[in-house]
């Protein structure tokens, strides 16, 4: 299967160039290139788009090989003290936001498109989260003001883990009754906490180990234990475990760089992570592409438009809601943070892992893939504009 993923990678990486020279997001190239790889008859390509499009490759090649590394560099490398100093309106979002978006998407999809109340709460949870992947890759891509990078980043980290909680007590909520609320209060609350235990306690760990060793190798090595040991530890006893990668990631990049890292260590591992990243979301967009040229979407257009539109409002009302005890965060900024709650790979990889028999999955499937190509392939190419019609710099 080795040949699969070179295959994969010749042509991520050629079109990342592409874009490069077109002076495009990567990220989105790569999505209209599988796009139509998917949907174009190319018989050398059968075998590949066959493998790819698998829903155990997918969904194991993005969540146990890419997810904790691409977590891991993103923590790593975001400033602490800007994170600090942000913290308010990244809670604010992450938290209120999130929560209250899940609640929006899901009432109005149970009200307006008669969805049943566990596919409504799925779909919720789901949409809830703006993906980390594409937010980090495609912000990146545009070099666009510091701080509002910081605010929608660090959102993005915070609130992916929550929306992975939310969606797996979504999972097993059929009826709502107070005894299933606050059980699954108790339990989004026990998962939160669990993943930032374990990942405080494997990033001061990793920290304190790398103050004694002068090898960035080694140190590079111990960074990438450290990302997805606090994941697999933190899943392994039902806690999140991207909020476990996190912490880890956050610990590690500001009190392990301060106490134990030397300036060539720090540039070192600032470079393998980078690369890692690059190939990583390089694979990941172009897997996008191809998993949703798989999908028909024919039968189910009026749903799907309905539901991008339940997306689109319900994350404009959530930013606004939930900064508004966050009066240092500029008006123009936020229509570009709820305009900027791109989806991605993470969505598709969880819906994917639900059993087959689940109420409107087929559905579902159409409904989230047709969110993450929108929020992709309009809100990712749009974003610079909308930079420049608010006047941001």
């Amino acid at each position: 299967m080795l040949h699969h993923w070179l295959i994969l990678l010749a042509i991520a990486v050629a079109v990342a160039y592409l874009a490069d020279k077109l002076k495009q997001p990567y990220p989105t190239l790569l999505v209209v290139t599988g796009l139509v790889l998917g949907i174009a008859p190319l018989p050398l390509l059968e075998e590949v788009k066959a493998y790819v499009v698998s829903d155990t490759i997918f969904r194991t090649t993005v969540i146990l090989i890419f997810l904790s590394a691409l977590i891991g560099d993103a923590a790593l490398k975001l400033p602490f003290h800007e994170l600090r100093e942000n913290k308010r309106p990244i809670l604010w979002l992450a938290l209120a936001g999130t929560l209250l978006t899940f609640v929006l998407i899901a009432a109005l999809s149970y009200l307006l498109l008669g969805l049943s109340l566990q596919t409504s709460l799925v779909f919720g949870a789901l949409m809830a989260a703006t993906d980390p992947v594409s937010v980090f890759s495609i912000f990146k891509s545009m070099g666009l003001n510091q701080r509002l990078s910081i605010i929608v980043e660090g959102e993005s980290l915070a609130n992916d883990g929550v929306a992975v909680v939310l969606f797996k007590i979504a999972l097993v909520t059929t009826v709502l009754t107070w005894s299933s609320v606050l059980g699954g209060s108790f339990e989004f609350m026990k998962v939160i906490l669990g993943g930032m235990a374990i990942g405080g306690v494997c990033g001061y760990a990793a920290s304190r180990i790398t103050a004694g060793i002068d090898n960035y190798l080694v140190e590079i090595g111990l960074s990438i234990v450290l990302f997805y040991s606090a994941f697999e530890i933190a899943e392994l006893f039902h806690f999140s475990g991207v909020i476990a990668v996190v912490l880890a990631g956050l610990i590690l990049g500001s009190y392990g760089k301060r106490i134990g890292m030397s300036k060539l260590t720090h540039e070192k591992m600032d470079s393998f992570w980078e690369t890692i990243a690059f190939m990583a979301n390089a694979l990941i967009f172009l897997m996008v592409g191809l998993e949703v040229a798989n999908i028909s979407f024919t039968v189910k257009s009026l749903p799907i438009v309905v539901s991008i539109v339940i997306v689109l409002a319900a994350r404009f009302i959530a930013v606004y809601a939930s900064l508004t005890p966050c009066p240092d965060v500029p008006a123009a900024w936020k229509p570009i943070i709820a305009w900027g709650g791109l989806k991605g790979s993470l969505l598709i990889a969880l819906l994917l892992g639900v059993a087959p028999d689940l109420e409107g999955r087929e559905l579902l499937l159409a409904m989230t893939f047709s969110n993450v190509v929108f929020s992709l392939l309009v809100q990712g190419t749009t974003l610079k504009k909308l930079f420049s019609k608010l006047k941001v710099s």
